[in-house]
């Protein structure tokens, strides 16, 4: 399980972090100050560290300075907009920069580059009886293997790590055949449809009207 570490002294905006990656299971710790951030960063084992600006105790450029050696990659969340201080959290080896107020799909996304650059995405997933292991390219439900085609593996693994989102055609199409594609997005429903005949998962992955689909993780029928 990919673990996060929260330091936000904002309740608000830390719990609605909490809500927004627990969507696609992620575990998060959360602090409110620099001081104990440096304490969790050192001692604990996190895969990537949400880290705000301006924070009691230690600010989030003293923060990233102490910690630069524990090798857990960095975004930095702050209000601040100036162009200064988005450089100079770079500089110091932030991986990227978000400005509150973010969408959700913003953050997810964020953390899903920067978790795919540090090899640290989830290789074995689990949804219902379903297992995928991401390094051997495999699939079984209930202990048989499924045989699906390449850009089916990919579409389900791309659903299986972005469960309970409302996922746009267009998404699909950039994230798994890449921008360069030019196919239609009728492309993306036939390989959908396969996916839910060959796994049983007409009644998890819905569509959306006008959209596209969505992978429910709380359907189990």
């Amino acid at each position: 399980m990919i673990k996060i570490l929260i330091v936000e002294d904002d309740p608000n905006i830390a719990k609605s972090i909490e809500v927004t990656t627990s969507i696609v299971g992620y575990h998060c710790d959360h602090c409110t100050d620099g001081l104990a951030a440096v304490e969790k960063a050192m001692t604990g084992s996190y895969d990537i560290i949400l880290l705000d600006i301006m924070l009691p105790g230690l600010n989030g450029f003293e923060v990233i300075e102490r910690i630069r050696n524990c090798g857990t990659p960095v975004i930095f969340l702050t209000a601040l907009g100036d162009v200064t201080d988005k450089i100079k959290g770079l500089r110091m080896g932030a991986e990227d920069y978000i400005v509150k107020p973010f969408e959700a799909m913003e953050l997810l996304a964020r953390i899903e580059v920067v978790l795919r650059r540090f090899k640290k995405e989830a290789n074995v997933l689990y949804y219902k009886d379903i297992v995928v292991d991401v390094d051997k390219h495999t699939v079984t439900q209930s202990g048989v293997v499924v045989d699906l085609t390449p850009k089916e593996f990919d579409v389900l693994v791309f659903f299986l790590r972005n469960q309970n989102l409302a996922i746009s055609r267009d998404r699909l199409l950039a994230s798994v055949w890449g921008y360069e594609f030019e196919g239609e997005s009728r492309t993306v429903d036939i390989h959908i449809q396969q996916i839910r005949k060959k796994l049983n998962l007409k009644k998890n992955l819905v569509t959306i009207p006008k959209l596209g689909y969505r992978l429910d993780s709380e359907v189990t029928a």
